[in-house]
Order: structure tokens, then C-alpha cells, then sequence
């Protein structure tokens, strides 16, 4: 399906609509109210005046949610991948991300799980299971959230306990022996006072990806998490709710699909001295040790490693909330830690040319101190504090063309530092405190206009210790110690009129910033260690929140303007015959766009739905030492992006069945900052489908579904190692199925 089958899809969906909006009047078919905690306080999501996208319960269950990749084009202008098995997700909203995987920066949209921030990008995978809902807010979100928010936040809120005894669980069985368990008990120890929930979740898989010399399979999956709640509510103004989790990746490392760079033959040779496109899988292109990858066939390679992504994730948080009367006191304390072992076939081919060990260590705790009204009146307001302590520890090498070693007496290793033939290594440590104050208050002037106003100021104290090194340390090449205060100003304007009980119309200006740092990534030049500054987004947007039809519609528009100034970049740059990793501030660039999210019920049982996003976002003015980028698209900034939607219901057998599908179309991307075009994919189309059954008692749910039904290339990132010769393509899944199996209680 292409994008004008899209439009096509969605046209006919809305032409059912209008049919069906007659029977749907009598029938009493209405869209199911979306509550949201997006301003830190219960609101129904037409009346929140920012961009946010509710992923209910059922929609997460539907479209097979177990981690956030999932998440993946379920919001406007989303965009999520990963270059690890088990960590570091990229995410990117509006065009706005960062393409680096280094521990010790942080991607500019926020993660929040019931309410505490997940700043470790070791501990962002997990925890995606037994959920509520999803809230996904585009853009900044300076002042309630705070820094690394200039792209936007996503809450992920998990079920609470329950005053009643509740219990579910599911299982699920597809492709590649993958097997999805899921379960989850909880009721009340001491009624109306001490409730508790227990959840969990495994995930194992076989993986999708084939290794030619062992007859191995990699990219798997093995993981389990759980997390215990604990609510208690001693009296009618006093709440805590208290809980803990822990989980376990022990999947393999990522396997990449090698594409070979270095021509053998004038044939082969393409204007920029690589390999000519057409000719990748001739057998006339090569890495540096001579490997020709002939195969096309992206889930399969020959690797000399079969490595593990071990993660280890544990941590808990303690929500307290005061009823005071006019005001609540709100305190939200948290810790999470993770510990990460990867050992990886960087190459992804038969020679041991590059093979890369990733060690790391980092604890948070944080304390979120609240005085919010009770919205009743005029003036809505909320203060507050809010401090952090970031530990990170990190203990990573690459063995470099280690096949070419040659030992001799007087050099037993055989490392030739001088031909970057040996072990480099990059230890450091860095500890943050970050530190803020932060208040916003909307004013009701008349009953249909609000104004709003907002502001934080933050500061992150940064303290670096770098080592560069090699051989395990034995030689030293330099180490850094740095410290380092960022303080940042962010904030937001805003005024809301409400024309009618359905139409509520907004304009606001927000800045959002995300924190200076110092660059983590594997280096032998002591001047790329200056620290980056703060990147900086002055975003203005309009938007229309509307209900039609007797609430059977809802139509949300958005469109918005952002000056992005100094923004956060990592490229990989060729200097000589190395590949390299630099960081730096891009002077600025431009984004603007529009979004549009339909939402309708034409008849009782139908759910259709459209999500549209159209981009632009550029580099305005970046030059740097490896070039000049102005003009250039930002990275996974699709200009077109859409999602069409739709789900019926009817009764069957005493009991109801329902069938649904969707597709998602995106425009072309680009993977790096020089929009090269052999680091690009074409504009690609996925479509899902389900179709199940419920029993009379609504206890057990049948069904079966498949994912990526026309098995489109799923291309998630290519990374240039054009000095050892080859491309590094990561692959998200290809076509799968499965059948699942659920029950409540």
C-alpha cells in the first residue's frame, strides 16, 4: 500500500462514518474519554491545549506493545529505533533526536514511568507491560518536565492496585519461536487501606537473523521483568502509592547486515571513490580485510561472534499526595539503576576486524517536591522542586583489526597502535547533579479564554573523569578531568479559548532546552572533549481540540514552528582512513509542520482512524570541520508520515469477535547528518492485522494476528564505518505472525 492507498483508505473510512452516522445516533456510539496526567494533574485529553497522542490499555494490547519500539508510528512524527539489542533506544519527535549511544547523553525526548524520570538510557526498554496507558507530548516540555525535553516526553503509566481482587494474564506464540508471557494479580490486604499488585513479563525468542557459519540464529530475545505496587491510603487525604521492579535482558548482541564499500574494479568504483551502487553484492567490493558480502539478504550474515546484550535493571519509587484542602502536596521520589555487559561482532562479518565490549554502570535517585490547587476557582497553579544524582561508570574498549596482529619477542601483543591495530579503550566516569524550580499557572480570564504561563530554571553540574587508552589500559593516551554548571531558563506562554463545550482552540510559545555535556564516545584526540553547550528550542505552535457528531468524531489539529538552536549532534566522520566519532552544537535549524489526528466511531463496533504528520525540518546553518550541512534534512525526520486505522467488533457465538488492521506509511530518511544517499531509505509501508474472539463471560480472549503482512524492508538504521570498509544496516522485524491467548478476571 503507498501513501495515495492510504489516503484512500482513510477517504473511505470517513465516507463509512458519514453513512453510519444516523445508525450510530440511535444506537448511542460514542469515543471512549481519554483522561491524561500530561500537566501533572487529571484532565480530559480535548482539554489539555498541547500535542499529546493516549495509547489506552486495549490500542497497547492490539498493536503488541512489549517494549518501546513498539511505539513506533502509534503517535505523529514518532520515530523509535535502537542499534543494540537491549538498550539505548533513539527516539525522535518532530525531527528532533540524537543519534548517539553513548551512556552519558541523553535523548531530547524524556522518558517517565509513573512520574519518575528513566534518564538512563541502559534502563529505558523495559518496563513497557501491565500499563494503563501511554501519553505521548510533542514538544518542548521545559517547564513541567524540565531538561531533555526539547523534542517532547513520554509517559508510561503502569495499572495501579485495586480495591478489588483482579487478575490477568496472556500468552502469545509467533515467529521464530517467539513466546510472550504476561500476567498480573493484585486486590485489596486491608480494604479501602493497603492494596497491592504484582506483574510480570517474559519475552524469548529464537531471533531473526541467520548466521552463515554456525547455522545460528541472533538478534533473540531474553528477557523478564516484573514490578510489585503497593497502594496505601490510610485516610481520604493521604495516599502512597510504593513500588519496585527489576529485569533481566540476557538476549544475544545485535547482529548487523554487512555492506561491503571498497571497489576491487574500475567498474565498481562509484564518484566518491566507493562502491558504485549496483555493484554492493557483486563480489567487486570489499571491506578492508578483503570480505565481499554477496547476499542481498539483510537477516542473514557471517559472524565470527555471537555475542550477549546482558542488562540488568532495578530501582522503585515512592509517590506520596497530601489533600491539604485548596492545595496538594505531591512528592515523587525515585531511584533506578542498570548494569550493562555487551560483547558484539561490530563488523558483522568472518575476519575479526572490529570487535566492540560496552561496560556500564549508572544510578539515579531523584526527589520531585509539588504544592498544586485544586483547580477549582479561576487560577489553577503548580510549584515545585526538583533535585537528581546521576552516577555513571562505563568501562569500554574495541579490538581493532586484531586478524592483522603479528607478535614478535619484543612486542608479544602484536599491537600497532601507529595502524590502529590493537585493543583501545575509553573508561570515564561522570556524575551529575541537576537541580530545579519550577511553577505554572493557567488563569481562567473569562469562562471560555484561559492564559497560561510557565517557568523553570534548571542547572546540571556536571563532573567528567576521561581516559583514553589501549591494550587494557596499559598505555595511556591522555585523561581528562572537567567540570562543568549548565543553567538553562525554560518556560511557557499560552492562552486557550474554549469556542464550544467540543472546540477548544490554543496558540503557545514554549522553550525547551536539553542539558551541555561532554562528549562520551571512543577517542585518541584530547580537543574533542571541550563540553557541547546547551541546545535550545523556541517552538510556537496552534492547535484545534474538536469533538463532532455528538462526540462520534474527534478531529485534533496541530501546526508549529521551531527555532532549534545549538542543537546536540553525533556524526561518524572519515579523517584519513578512520572512521571517528564527533559531537558538536550545529549552529541552528528549522522545523515546522502540521499534524492532524481523526478519531471516529461511525457506527457501535467501528473504530477508524488517521494520523498525519507533514515535516520539514532542516540544519539552517551547520558547518564543521568534516562539512558544510546547512540545508541538509535532520536525521529520521520523515517530511510525510501517516497512519490509517480501523477496528470492528460484532457478536458471535454468544460471545463477540472483532477483526482490525492498520498501515503506516513514511516518506524517505535519511540516517546521518550529510544526507548522503547511500545512508538513506525510500519511503516504506507497513500494515498489521488482528482478528480474535471473546467468550459470553468476557473471561478468555482468542485470536491470531500478523505484523509486517507484505513483508516490506524494515530498514531501522545504517551506520557508515567507511574506514574498515563496509556499512552496518540494523533491521527491525520482517514479516511475523502469531496466535495469543488471554484471560481476565
Amino acid at each position: 500500500m503507498n501513501r495515495r492507498g492510504l489516503g484512500t483508505a482513510a477517504a473511505c473510512a470517513l465516507v463509512v462514518f458519514g453513512a453510519g452516522a444516523a445508525r450510530a445516533a440511535d444506537e448511542g456510539a460514542t469515543l471512549e474519554e481519554l483522561v491524561v496526567t500530561a500537566q501533572k494533574r487529571a484532565q480530559n485529553v480535548q482539554e489539555v491545549p498541547i500535542a499529546i497522542t493516549a495509547l489506552s490499555a486495549q490500542v497497547l494490547k492490539d498493536q503488541h506493545v512489549t517494549n518501546i519500539l513498539d511505539l513506533n508510528n502509534l503517535s505523529p512524527a514518532l520515530q523509535i529505533k535502537t542499534d543494540d539489542n537491549a538498550a539505548n533506544p533513539t527516539i525522535s519527535i518532530r525531527g528532533v533526536g540524537l543519534n548517539d549511544f553513548n551512556p552519558n547523553t541523553a535523548t531530547p525526548v524524556a522518558i517517565y514511568t509513573d512520574g519518575v524520570y528513566i534518564g538512563s538510557p541502559l534502563a529505558q526498554m523495559g518496563q513497557f507491560f501491565d500499563l494503563d496507558r501511554i501519553e505521548v507530548l510533542r514538544g518542548p516540555q521545559g517547564t513541567l518536565y524540565g531538561r531533555n525535553t526539547t523534542g517532547g516526553a513520554i509517559n508510561v503509566i503502569s495499572k495501579k492496585p485495586t480495591q478489588d481482587f483482579t487478575a490477568d494474564a496472556s500468552a502469545e506464540y509467533g515467529s521464530y519461536n517467539a513466546l510472550t508471557l504476561e500476567g498480573a494479580v493484585g486486590g485489596p490486604v486491608v480494604k479501602d487501606v493497603l492494596a497491592v499488585r504484582l506483574a510480570a513479563q517474559y519475552v524469548k525468542d529464537d531471533g531473526h537473523t541467520l548466521n552463515r557459519l554456525t547455522g545460528d540464529h541472533g538478534n533473540d530475545a531474553d528477557r523478564w521483568t516484573t514490578r510489585l505496587s503497593v497502594l496505601w491510603t490510610p485516610s481520604a487525604d493521604f495516599e502512597v502509592l510504593a513500588q519496585g521492579r527489576y529485569g533481566h535482558s540476557k538476549g544475544g548482541s545485535i547482529w548487523a547486515y554487512n555492506r561491503s564499500l571498497i571497489p576491487q574494479t574500475a567498474a565498481a568504483t562509484g564518484p566518491d571513490g566507493l562502491c558504485a551502487p549496483g555493484f554492493y553484492t557483486s563480489g567487486q567490493c570489499t571491506d578492508a580485510l578483503g570480505y565481499a558480502n554477496t547476499s542481498d539478504n539483510k537477516y542473514q550474515g557471517d559472524y565470527h561472534l555471537e555475542g550477549k546484550d546482558d542488562v540488568k535493571t532495578y530501582g522503585g519509587s515512592v509517590t506520596a499526595t497530601w489533600n491539604l484542602g485548596a492545595v496538594s502536596l505531591v512528592s515523587v521520589t525515585g531511584y533506578d539503576a542498570a548494569k550493562r555487559a555487551d560483547l558484539e561482532d561490530t563488523d558483522a562479518g568472518p575476519n575479526d576486524l572490529i570487535t566492540a565490549s560496552y561496560k556500564a554502570k549508572q544510578s539515579v535517585i531523584s526527589e520531585e517536591l509539588r504544592l498544586q490547587s485544586d483547580s477549582k476557582g479561576p487560577l489553577t497553579w503548580v510549584a515545585g522542586l526538583y533535585f537528581a544524582h546521576d552516577d555513571l561508570k562505563t568501562d569500554s574498549y574495541y579490538d581493532i583489526l586484531r586478524i592483522l596482529r603479528n607478535p614478535t619477542p619484543a612486542n608479544p601483543t602484536g599491537a600497532d597502535l601507529n595502524n590502529s591495530i590493537g585493543i583501545f579503550g575509553w573508561p570515564y566516569s561522570q556524575k551529575t547533579d541537576s537541580y530545579a524550580v519550577f511553577g505554572q499557572a493557567d488563569y481562567a480570564i473569562t469562562p471560555k479564554l484561559t492564559a497560561t504561563l510557565g517557568l523553570r530554571y534548571s542547572s546540571d553540574k556536571k563532573d567528567f573523569h576521561y581516559v583514553s587508552n589501549a591494550e587494557m589500559g596499559t598505555i595511556t593516551f591522555f585523561a581528562i578531568d572537567a567540570s562543568k554548571t549548565f543553567g538553562s531558563l525554560s518556560g511557557r506562554l499560552g492562552v486557550q479559548y474554549k469556542a464550544t463545550d467540543d472546540v477548544n482552540l490554543y496558540a503557545s510559545y514554549n522553550r525547551g532546552y536539553k542539558s551541555g555535556g561532554f562528549f562520551g564516545g571512543q577517542s585518541t584526540e584530547p580537543s574533542q572533549f571541550k563540553p557541547y553547550r546547551d541546545e535550545k528550542v523556541d517552538a510556537f505552535e496552534a492547535g484545534a481540540k474538536t469533538m463532532w457528531f455528538d462526540r462520534r468524531l474527534r478531529a485534533n489539529l496541530s501546526a508549529f514552528y521551531y527555532d532549534y538552536q545549538d542543537l546536540q549532534v553525533y556524526t561518524l566522520v572519515l579523517e584519513g582512513v578512520r572512521t571517528v566519532q564527533n559531537f558538536t552544537n550545529a549552529s541552528n535549524a528549522e522545523i515546522y509542520g502540521a499534524e492532524l489526528e481523526l478519531s471516529a466511531t461511525p457506527m457501535r463496533g467501528l473504530d477508524v482512524g488517521l494520523n498525519a504528520s507533514l515535516l520539514s525540518a532542516k540544519y539552517k546553518d551547520f558547518k564543521s570541520l568534516a562539512g558544510d550541512y546547512s540545508g541538509n534534512q535532520l536525521p529520521d525526520a520523515p517530511k510525510v508520515s501517516l497512519t490509517a486505522q480501523a477496528r470492528y467488533e460484532w457478536d458471535l457465538a454468544g460471545g463477540q469477535a472483532h477483526v482490525s488492521a492498520d498501515a503506516s506509511y513514511r516518506s524517505k530518511v535519511y540516517y546521518d547528518t550529510r544526507n548522503v544517499e547511500r545512508l538513506s531509505d525510500t519511503s516504506r509501508t507497513f500494515v498489521n492485522a488482528q482478528i480474535g474472539w471473546t467468550t459470553p463471560d468476557k473471561r478468555y480472549e482468542f485470536g491470531i494476528w500478523g505484523r509486517n503482512l507484505t513483508d516490506e524492508t524494515n530498514i531501522s538504521d545504517i551506520i557508515p564505518i567507511e574506514g574498515l570498509g563496509f556499512d552496518l544496516f540494523n533491521m527491525g522485524l520482517p514479516r511475523t505472525g502469531g496466535i495469543y491467548l488471554r484471560y481476565n478476571y
